[in-house]
């Protein structure tokens, strides 16, 4: 697609928005915040995620165009209320990219990752963040926030020196839960023996996230495998028959299942 045709269907999409909030528009639309859609903006990037994850290149494609539209939506909000537009939002990035590629489109010689986050610790700076874990979303997923906490602080010194060290506190918190004497006492102990676990993921050089989002495929792979070796009655089969099952999977006995009924 040519840059002139890209710039068209943009413009169309913005005047799309800005008829569907404007008078005589969508009802549905016109009565949407910025709060009532960011759940919507985080729905189609995981959709965006998901059609990257199963290599769904036309469908990737389409949820692209839904997280654009979430994009366009918020703009026009903030449009409305005489805060900025998409162009402005499109420069912004523009600036922000440029800015931190200074090897690229500036004076410097040589890049690299330190520098981007050096060029980022001196925005945050600007924005008067005073403190290591400034800047840091909330509302990113839970792990990715707790690896990102976690990064923050050891770029300060304040990290194990190597993994065994974040290995025993995953023990500590392990001993923690065990001992914990009620519900509350259980959820802040079972928080805490997850965030140890993210901190010896780290220092082993694994990504948590992508490493449980395996662990869930996986896990739904063999039970779809039990499951329809089970058949209608799968539900009623003792735990030991399921296990067994379960263990037959695990071993590659049951990629091809044939149904016990």
């Amino acid at each position: 697609m040519s840059e002139q045709r890209t710039s068209a269907e943009i413009d169309r999409l913005v005047a799309i928005m800005a008829r569907l909030r404007g008078p005589g528009g969508c009802e549905w639309d016109r009565a949407q915040t910025f709060a009532t859609i960011a759940p919507y903006t985080i729905e189609e990037a995981y959709e965006v995620a998901d059609a990257i994850e199963r290599g769904a290149v036309d469908e990737l494609r389409d949820e692209l165009g839904d997280l654009l539209l979430q994009v366009v939506f918020h703009s026009r909000i903030a449009e409305e209320d005489g805060a900025f537009a998409l162009g402005d939002v499109a420069a912004a990035i523009s600036d922000k990219m440029e800015r931190r590629h200074p090897h690229i489109f500036g004076d410097l010689t040589e890049g690299g990752h330190h520098l981007w986050e050096e060029v980022k610790a001196a925005e945050r700076a600007d924005k008067g963040a005073a403190g290591a874990l400034d800047g840091i979303a909330v509302a990113l997923p839970a792990l990715v926030r707790a690896e990102k906490l976690q990064k923050r602080a050891a770029r300060t010194g304040f990290d194990w020196p190597d993994a065994s060290g974040s290995r025993a506190k995953v023990d500590e918190e392990l001993a923690e839960v065990e001992e914990a004497r009620d519900e509350a006492e259980r959820v802040e102990e079972i928080g805490d023996l997850l965030f140890a676990v993210v901190n010896w993921a780290r220092h082993l050089g694994v990504d948590p996230e992508q490493a449980l989002r395996a662990a869930n495929a996986k896990f739904e792979r063999r039970f779809r495998a039990i499951e329809a070796a089970g058949g209608a009655g799968f539900a009623a089969l003792p735990l030991e028959e399921k296990e067994a099952l379960w263990q037959r999977v695990k071993a590659g006995g049951l990629l091809n299942p044939v149904r016990l009924e």
